[in-house]
């Protein structure tokens, strides 16, 4: 069983991949490669000048896998099912368990609401400030949660606000994903 199952293969989704992954958490990410960004071109993400976002795609899932995250490219999701305190997810090759579902789908919500997830009048999945549904240990990010706010960055920080609250709830208490060099002072 994985403790970390993520829907969506875009800024959002292999932010969350690449938190929990890091953090030693048992991660799967499915990604069926359909992500906006390889239709843009980044020149307002922070710490990068200039890059294609196929390119992108390209690194941020190198750096995902780095890691040791289960990357699944063309692999797609067609259910999520609560089974009591886990989360039993199919594809169309398989079934996996998980004790997290992250949604990263960009503005697909029909396997959050599948689930259960409540959306606001908007048609938006609700969530609270770390990403967290109404679903216990379900979590929404990206274009599905923000009304026409669709930035890759924004994404990002939403997979790593989700990561963050689950690494939180594996800890028992506030975890910080803070890096600091040997020679920092």
């Amino acid at each position: 069983m994985s403790t970390v199952v993520i829907i969506g293969g875009g800024p959002a989704g292999l932010s969350a991949g690449l938190f929990t992954a890091k953090n030693d958490l048992e991660t799967v990410v499915f990604d069926t490669d359909e992500t906006w960004m390889h239709k843009a071109h980044l020149y307002n993400y922070l710490g990068i000048d200039s890059v294609g976002g196929s390119q992108f795609m390209e690194d941020a899932r190198e750096q995902v896998e780095e890691f040791d995250a289960d990357l699944r490219v063309g692999e797609e999701t067609t259910e999520v099912e609560r089974d009591g305190d886990e989360f039993s997810v199919t594809t169309e090759d398989g079934q996996y368990d998980a004790q997290y579902v992250v949604f990263a789908t960009g503005t697909d919500t029909e396997l959050p609401e599948q689930l259960g997830c409540e959306t606001t009048d908007e048609g938006l999945v609700d969530v609270d400030l770390s990403m967290r549904t109404s679903v216990e240990n379900a979590y929404a990010t990206g274009a599905m949660i923000r009304n026409q706010e669709w930035q890759a960055v924004i994404s990002a920080g939403d997979g790593g606000a989700a990561a963050l609250d689950i690494l939180s709830k594996e800890q028992g208490e506030h975890f910080h994903d803070f890096d600091v060099p040997d020679e920092a002072e």
